[in-house]
């Protein structure tokens, strides 16, 4: 069975022209590299995650490497986008480590999601690490100065996966992990580890813990997305590949690390958002079998019937999603296909309210 890697393997073999988007949205920007996490700043600017395009390093020799898709080749090239109402961006930080994959694809991975705690930028790297190319930057989470564009590790998690073992590795290990997606909660950041499968709970004082071992009970099911709602994490999986429609669900975590609740009927998740208390999930892809432009959706939970409804429909490789202050919804579209195609869209929430 065909993994994916943080990574999401085999989606720049995709075909991206021609794709129809079902539901109207508008291009709020384009021309990114890699487009991933984004969010609404206290200034009101959207700020965007982005993987990068790898470079030419290469640590073979010099440490383990991941398998499957390994070795990959690591360089400065991710870097923290901020996009203005009028769709101007500028770099906040740049030179972040970006990592690209042995795969004929070229899947990249580098800043994976983006969080403001207490009008502080974290930011969640995942192209950092000796097995991405990058010796030099572990995985980890750094908080940013948006003033100047330089940065400081909070957490060294390359070292904190290395050092605690899940209790079923995969057989495609990623040894610095392949974080995707990171929420705060009170003073706290929880990042997600998709190819080990846990959620770890960051201090910002850098103490690291993990809150659950999700491939403890439920095996390799790459966890990817994570909100805090309701007093509750909930936490939304990819799954393996060939994508098998319907096999992705939502686990409801408790803020000890236990599982309490589980919503089936959900695809290839890669984002979670609540708005007015309903939880929406992003979808990379609903068909069956390989990802494909254009299949990728946005859909409601009802929590009281466990119903899925789609609500957005015709998105062409989706990563990530925040609601704006405007109450529409924004999506990192063509964000799991390598170079410069990556874009944000805006839906607008009329269109899905119903």
């Amino acid at each position: 069975m065909m993994r994916p890697i943080l990574a999401l393997a085999l989606l720049g073999a995709v075909p991206v022209t021609g794709a129809i988007a079902q539901t109207p949205y508008t291009v709020v920007a384009s021309g990114l590299e890699g487009p991933r996490g984004l969010t609404f700043g206290p200034d009101g600017n959207l700020y965007v995650a982005e993987a990068g395009l790898g470079g030419p390093n290469s640590t073979v020799g010099q440490c383990e490497q991941a398998a499957v898709v390994g070795p990959y080749h690591g360089g400065p090239t991710a870097r923290i986008s901020m996009i203005r109402p009028d769709g101007t961006r500028t770099t906040v930080v740049d030179q972040l480590p970006s990592g690209q994959t042995s795969l004929p694809t070229g899947d990249t991975i580098g800043v994976a999601d983006i969080v403001f705690l207490h009008g502080e930028l974290y930011a969640l790297l995942a192209g950092g690490g000796c097995s991405h190319g990058n010796p030099d930057t572990p995985a980890s989470v750094i908080k940013v100065d948006r003033t100047n564009g330089t940065w400081q590790i909070v957490a060294d998690l390359s070292q904190f996966v290395m050092m605690h073992p899940v209790a079923h590795p995969p057989d495609d290990l990623e040894p610095d992990e392949t974080f995707y997606s990171m929420t705060p909660f009170r003073n706290d950041l929880y990042a997600v580890g998709p190819n080990h499968g846990q959620v770890l709970e960051v201090a910002l004082d850098g103490t690291v813990r993990r809150l659950i071992d999700i491939s403890a009970s439920e095996g390799h099911i790459v966890p990817t997305a994570i909100v805090f709602h309701g007093g509750t994490f909930h936490v939304g999986n990819l799954n393996t590949f060939p994508i098998v429609a319907g096999s992705s669900q939502v686990l409801d975590i408790s803020r000890k690390g236990k599982i309490l609740n589980t919503s089936h009927g959900f695809t290839t998740i890669t984002g979670l958002r609540y708005h007015h208390d309903r939880l929406y999930a992003l979808e990379l892809s609903a068909a069956a079998g390989n990802p494909a432009p254009g299949a990728g959706k946005i859909v409601r939970l009802d929590e009281e019937t466990g119903d899925v409804t789609d609500v957005v429909t015709g998105l062409s490789l989706p990563t990530a999603m925040t609601f704006g202050p405007d109450g529409d919804l924004y999506v990192s579209n063509l964000g799991a296909v390598s170079g410069s195609a990556g874009e944000i869209v805006r839906i607008s929430f009329n269109l899905i309210k119903k």
